[in-house]
């Protein structure tokens, strides 16, 4: 009788077992189950939306937390479109040199957005994170390039396509990339950025160069100076535009796009007549400033989005940790030795200059290698010490959002935010560092809420999930933003930029 029971037991746990593991991951997994939300899930228009984060102002409810789990049910999506790079329009000699780096087919929004480019319609490029913008603008530009280049007169510092950004780190990585791609088409690419701008002024550098890609502050600096030549410029792509068009770039920005003849839309079949932009970002306000109008047609703008754009990452879990201050580097320790045990490399953002530095010491005190960087460092110092992380020699980095924008960081899997951002768009940005194309699986976030302003716009982002819709006020009011970034001491050099 026993062995009957046991045979019975036996095969009500598998059973069971079975059962459970058919069921759905909740999108929201709450400490408090009765909070947890599912897909599908809809809310009462009288009762309102019930949030796990509704109490957290008071100070019982330290320890509690929330994961968001976004699309975890639906089978990983693919990193590929439904089209080829031949039915977009990519000629045959850069789809050699795509598949000679491994990339057979586009992503979405290389397959959205490359048609418009070679089209010669100004775009703007709005996608998630670690999508492979870049890529999207860069190709139809080298192929314009290969076919303007034999009709066009070649000069010294008079390229064909220019690339602004508005960080050193941003552009001798986009220049990288577009190197890798030039040099199998026989195709010069060259990188300015600022520090020794007046040297250059003194002793200008004399080349050929089909494209540049540089800093905002430098490029002006030598085009004003007359060192670098814009009449054979027929492609100007401002890279992390929402950054370059608010108020601590857009000036200095509108005074330079103002010496470009930026048409309505560019002949590309014929030597082109005008210069055709783009526009590329992952995050990017609804209304774009006044002052725009001045050098480009608003409405010759051709939109190219996801579906994903302003939400949160859908396949990267997301946790919100209710914390009190003084247990924060406690828990920071408990999270990174793990990390450093399963050799899992690992950001952690700070708001501050000093908490970035406090992170960075604090963990080393506690014999566990980790370098910082941010934005008042020397730049030949913050370069050395991020390819130190990305090439894997060390697993630690403590940073400010000097590292949030743009940088290829595929080999994060943990992204921690010891401090909460408190916008928007710097959290979309921080958590796109993890979960980008090539980056490996079971990539993760996790987030210490501390402060009231931290948590009233952790309610938002909870409340957007469990209605489905977009996350709240990004990039809304930018210059009450860039004032109060100063005004609290946050990062200066990513206010004012790394000219």
């Amino acid at each position: 009788m026993s062995k009957i029971r046991q045979i019975i037991r036996t095969s009500y746990c598998r059973y069971y077992s079975a059962q459970q593991s058919k069921k759905k991951l909740p999108i929201i997994s709450c400490k408090r189950p009765e909070f947890n939300h599912f897909e599908g899930q809809t809310y009462s228009k009288f009762e309102g939306i019930k949030l796990a984060s509704h109490g957290w102002l008071h100070d019982k409810s330290k320890g509690d937390y929330f994961i968001i789990y976004g699309n975890a049910n639906k089978k990983e999506q693919k990193e590929v479109y439904k089209k080829s790079f031949e039915e977009i329009g990519v000629e045959n000699e850069l789809i050699e040199v795509m598949s000679n780096q491994g990339i057979s087919l586009p992503t979405e929004i290389q397959a959205k957005a490359i048609p418009a480019i070679l089209k010669g319609f100004n775009t703007l490029i709005t996608a998630e994170t670690g999508c492979g913008k870049t890529l999207a603008y860069l190709l139809p530009i080298f192929q314009h390039i290969c076919m303007w280049k034999q009709h066009v007169s070649e000069d010294f510092n008079s390229p064909l396509a220019v690339v602004i950004t508005p960080s050193r780190e941003l552009a001798s990585q986009i220049g990288e990339v577009a190197q890798n791609i030039a040099q199998e088409l026989n195709l010069n690419v060259t990188t300015l950025i600022g520090g020794k701008t007046k040297q250059k002024m003194i002793n200008p550098p004399i080349e050929y160069c089909d494209m540049l890609v540089t800093t905002l502050g430098a490029f002006s600096k030598l085009v004003t100076t007359g060192i670098y030549k814009i009449n054979n410029v027929h492609h100007v792509v401002l890279d992390e535009a929402d950054t370059l068009l608010d108020d601590s770039f857009l000036g200095k920005l509108e005074n330079l796009l103002k010496k470009f003849a930026i048409h309505h839309k560019v002949d590309v079949q014929v030597i082109p007549n005008g210069c055709q932009l783009t526009l590329a970002s992952a995050t990017m306000p609804y209304e774009l400033p006044e002052a725009v109008n001045s050098f480009v047609d608003p409405e010759s703008l051709k939109t190219v989005v996801t579906s994903s754009i302003h939400r949160l990452l859908p396949h990267v879990p997301q946790k919100f940790l209710r914390i009190g201050k003084a247990q924060k580097p406690g828990e920071l320790l408990k999270l990174v030795q793990a990390d450093v045990n399963l050799k899992r490399p690992v950001m952690i953002f700070s708001n501050k200059t000093a908490t970035c530095d406090f992170v960075s010491m604090f963990l080393n005190e506690n014999n566990i290698e980790c370098i910082n960087i941010n934005g008042q460092m020397p730049v030949p110092l913050k370069l050395g010490k991020f390819e130190q992380f990305r090439s894997g020699k060390v697993n630690v980095l403590s940073c400010t959002d000097i590292a949030s924008r743009g940088l290829d960081t595929t080999n994060t899997e943990h992204v921690i935010n010891y401090d909460f951002p408190l916008y928007t768009a710097d959290y979309i940005h921080r958590c796109g560092r993890t979960g980008r194309i090539g980056s490996p699986q079971n990539c993760s976030v996790t987030n210490f809420i501390a402060w009231p302003r931290e948590i009233q716009l952790v309610k938002k982002i909870e409340e957007s999930v469990r209605k489905n819709s977009e996350l709240p006020s990004v990039n809304a009011n930018i210059r009450r933003i860039i004032d109060n970034r100063i005004a609290k001491g946050v990062d200066r050099a990513l206010v004012r930029g790394i000219k």
